[in-house]
């Protein structure tokens, strides 16, 4: 009899806690605060925000996060990659950390969601912890990764696949990565130290826009998503022959442009015609000489092609490249394709952490669904070393890289809601 007490006794403290876990909320109207606070490191006279990697704004910005980290009472570094690191102790030191973040960097014109939400809501979910007084098993890491817009840098030194060449490519601000890191507070000579080996994390989060409008146009509250899409990029040279306008007949031509032109139709007929949610693009073109009174004799044309699986990838790619080669041959213009070093492989998220999302939307009443994700993202990196978990929230219009890219405080506090309850669910369970 003693030892029924004894359980339903436990089963009640347990309960209890369970339901007061659950009861615990983000402070909304703080968190839309933090995002327009976040806003103003770079704002123009225009009213809008230019925050690209490396830039005064950038940095002024970083500064305030890392203050605002360390006022919640979390030990703040950067690593030799410029990523930000504001770690907060649990209760036992010996479990691995539950990271999650995002980044504060903007493309060019960008709008002050995009990345932004998903490190203000790290912000709110370790300040709403402190407000309760509640200590994880687990130490929590948050992570603001250093220039995701310019080729997710941070997160790609932290899994290893950040190469030598990377370090030289240029952004719009001047700098180099290797000369943008070391202006961040990182170190180009110890990069290979920011490496972490698979398995170093209990777990990583990702709290991020939609970057669509299929929760909108669905009414949805949030997204799961399956896995981030791969992605590869050609170069495709059409080579014909420049010749006069006026004086070459319709029928001896080799119209370089004339065989691009075909392709790029085929591009879009090829790709609709699988199965799946695959996407080809070709968002860029250059005829060379470029001038109205002469046949282009060149012209190189950019392939995107993007899907969570890498064999539909090469499956899409093959049919397209059949179909160039023919395209070309009737047009008496020769083609090559040359493989750009930008691929990235399809990254699946971790189904643990997936259920765990579905758990707090359910909980907190929050209606959803599984999606890919077709953007790029730093957890498309993380993926390679920790169990992964990904939440989007709608973006109005589906807008986002823009000015007018907009996500209500309601949208981005049930997505914080949802990251804090997976936190401490994966907390529990790990």
């Amino acid at each position: 009899m003693i030892a029924k007490y004894i359980s339903c006794f436990l089963f009640l403290i347990s309960f209890l806690g369970i339901s007061q876990t659950n009861a615990i909320k983000v402070n909304q109207e703080r968190l839309e605060n933090r995002i327009f606070e976040l806003a103003k490191f770079g704002l123009q006279e225009n009213g809008e925000t230019e925050r690209v990697a490396f830039s005064d704004a950038d940095i002024e910005a970083r500064k305030w996060v890392m203050e605002t980290l360390t006022k919640q009472g979390l030990d703040v570094s950067i690593d030799f990659a410029g990523n930000i690191i504001g770690l907060r102790k649990g209760s036992n030191s010996e479990l691995k950390p539950i990271s999650f973040g995002s980044h504060i960097d903007r493309v060019p014109n960008g709008g002050n969601y995009d990345g932004c939400v998903g490190i203000m809501a790290a912000l709110e979910v370790i300040e709403t912890l402190n407000e309760n007084k509640l200590t994880t098993r687990h130490p929590l890491e948050v992570i603001v990764f250093s220039n995701e817009e310019g080729g997710v840098m941070g997160s790609r030194a932290m899994s290893g696949h950040l190469g030598k060449a990377a370090l030289d490519v240029v952004n719009s601000t001047g700098y180099s990565m290797g000369e943008g890191i070391m202006r961040l507070g990182g170190d180009t000579t110890r990069i290979a130290e920011v490496q972490r080996k698979k398995g170093a994390m209990a777990a990583f989060l990702e709290l991020h826009i939609e970057q669509g409008a299929i929760l909108e146009k669905e009414n949805l509250d949030i997204g799961i998503v399956e896995g981030i899409v791969g992605l590869k990029w050609w170069d495709v040279e059409f080579t014909g022959f420049a010749n006069h306008a006026g004086t070459t007949p319709m029928n001896s031509r080799q119209d370089a442009l004339l065989a691009a032109a075909k392709f790029i139709v085929a591009v879009n007929e090829i790709t609709n015609s699988f199965e799946g949610a695959q996407v080809g693009t070709v968002g860029r073109i250059k005829a060379q000489p470029g001038a109205p009174n002469v046949i282009p004799g060149k012209v190189v044309a950019s392939l995107e092609i993007r899907d969570l699986s890498a064999e539909v990838i090469e499956k899409v790619y093959q049919a397209i490249k059949a179909r160039g080669e023919i395209i070309a041959k009737e047009s008496n213009v020769k083609i090559s394709f040359r493989p750009l070093d930008t691929t990235a492989a399809p990254a699946l998220t971790d189904s643990t952490v997936q259920k765990e999302i579905e758990i707090a939307s359910t909980s907190l009443g929050l209606s959803h669904k599984y999606m890919p994700s077709g953007a790029g993202h730093d957890a498309q990196d993380m993926a390679w070393i920790a169990p992964t978990g990904m939440i989007f929230v709608p973006s109005k219009g589906g807008i986002s890289h823009s000015p007018k890219e907009f996500t209500a405080a309601v949208d981005m506090a049930n997505g914080a809601n949802v990251l804090l309850q997976t936190i401490l669910s994966l907390d529990k369970k790990m």
